[in-house]
């Protein structure tokens, strides 16, 4: 096995903006794009999926079900069509699974192929590599497969059976924390076991699997905060549009509450899955003036229009049930509390440490050295926003490495005093490709610099 390649570095030179206005079409939706790939890929026929995020994380799963046996085309950059090749049709790939920046795929992968009769290795890049991978495989293990990790990370090795089968047991089972990566990692594995797995959480997370998994026939079952798969004899085609990406979209919200004109920032088209949008309810505690329009499905997932206006923020203590439906958004709504009136406190947010980078860490960092108040616990972080003037200093920010990070620093600049330098923004491309142009177009001042 090869070492994981480090991607080149990069960095964003950005200097103060005076507001951002028109409309921002952020790209297709990261989670959904991931699943729609893998479940295709194992549906009996021809499925077809537009506005496919053409990113680094998606295309790494694309290209690991294609080393998988599934045929994969790709008329334009954001149209897949997948031939599926049945529940039991994958084959092992000839080399290790190189899943990139791509934590969900990863774990989601794991779960797919811990049934599947031959081995397989899972491997990724430095960042990828340090990330914990036993909450996903000791459940797995619990089903009967042969995960293995090297100290709790990949490589994630999936040993095969000995006879060349493996039937999974059905479980039962509790998640210590919300994750949607396990619990779907969970319920992928349990499309193979030999009765019905449920699994409960202890909050909300992320309902795509489940909602995606319904559209292709299986009999999913839903009660409080558990979820029951029964294992199905096929999964059906789906035709698939990907709607905007809430996340992505959570830079732009952010960038309209503090710089938007009168007329305000549209976000056309964006994935309103009310276990994805805890950041608009946060915001409007906060005191976030954002219009829902044009409310729609699309497919399974809710989606709509939001037209966000410049508001004044005011310090709140984030409730801990919004927590974990707004865990991506956390650095840009740190980002947003360093402008508000008052303090904002997050607690409850541990999971921010296991993420591309120690995600309170970084932002602790950034904020030092642009002069934000604040002050770092083990779960969270309390900070004391100002309001008035500018919230930041010019100064230098190294992201380590983290898209979230580098994209909610660059936000910021538009309640900064001089230039910020945002180092090693180089991943940024894993979950939004052209996000400098769309920041751009709407008013930001960012340029991508050679490290």
């Amino acid at each position: 096995m090869t070492n994981p390649q480090v991607a080149a570095t990069a960095d964003f030179l950005v200097e103060p903006a005076a507001g951002v206005a028109g409309s921002a079409s952020v790209p297709g939706d990261k989670s959904i794009s991931h699943r729609a790939l893998m479940l295709a890929g194992i549906a009996d026929g021809a499925s077809e999926v537009t506005g496919f995020l053409a990113s680094e994380d998606c295309l790494a799963t694309l290209a690991a079900m294609r080393a998988l046996g599934v045929r994969i085309d790709r008329p334009t950059a954001t149209d897949v069509r997948v031939q599926g090749v049945g529940l039991r049709g994958l084959r092992g790939a000839s080399h290790a699974l190189d899943m990139g920046n791509a934590g969900t795929a990863i774990r989601l992968l794991t779960g797919l192929l811990a049934a599947q009769p031959f081995a397989s290795t899972l491997v990724g890049d430095a960042s990828l590599m340090r990330r914990p991978m036993e909450r996903v495989a000791r459940p797995l293990r619990e089903m009967g497969a042969d995960v293995r990790t090297r100290d709790g990370r990949p490589p994630v090795e999936i040993v095969a059976a000995v006879d060349g089968t493996r039937r999974l047991r059905a479980i039962d089972y509790e998640l210590p924390v919300p994750s949607a990566q396990v619990k779907s990692a969970i319920l992928l594995a349990a499309l193979y076991a030999d009765g019905v797995t449920r699994v409960t959480s202890p909050a909300p997370c992320r309902d795509h699997t489940e909602r995606m998994l319904e559209a292709c026939g299986v009999r999913v079952e839903t009660a409080g905060l558990s979820t029951s798969v029964h294992p199905p004899p096929r999964l059906a085609p789906q035709r698939l549009t990907v709607p905007g990406d809430f996340s992505s979209a959570a830079f732009f919200i952010v960038a309209g509450l503090l710089g938007a004109g009168p007329e305000g920032l549209l976000l056309p088209n964006v994935g309103m899955n009310p276990t994805r949008t805890g950041l608009l309810d946060i915001l409007r505690r906060m005191g976030a003036h954002i219009e829902i329009l044009n409310p729609r499905t699309s497919g399974s997932e809710p989606v709509a229009d939001l037209r966000v206006f410049a508001s004044p923020l005011s310090g709140i203590d984030v409730p801990p049930a919004l927590v974990p439906l707004a865990i991506d958004e956390f650095p840009v709504l740190f980002a947003a509390a360093a402008c508000a009136r008052g303090r904002t406190t997050v607690s409850g947010a541990e999971e921010l440490r296991v993420k591309e980078s120690d995600r309170i860490a970084a932002m602790s960092a950034g904020f030092a050295a642009l002069g934000v108040e604040h002050e770092v616990t083990a779960d969270g972080m309390r900070i004391e926003g100002r309001a008035e003037g500018a919230a930041f200093r010019g100064g230098t920010i190294d992201s380590r490495g983290d898209h979230r990070i580098a994209m909610s620093f660059a936000i910021a600049s538009l309640r900064a005093s001089g230039p910020l330098r945002i180092r090693d923004v180089a991943n940024v491309a894993t979950s939004f490709p052209g996000f400098v142009e769309l920041a751009c177009s709407v008013g930001l001042r960012v340029r991508e610099l050679p490290a």
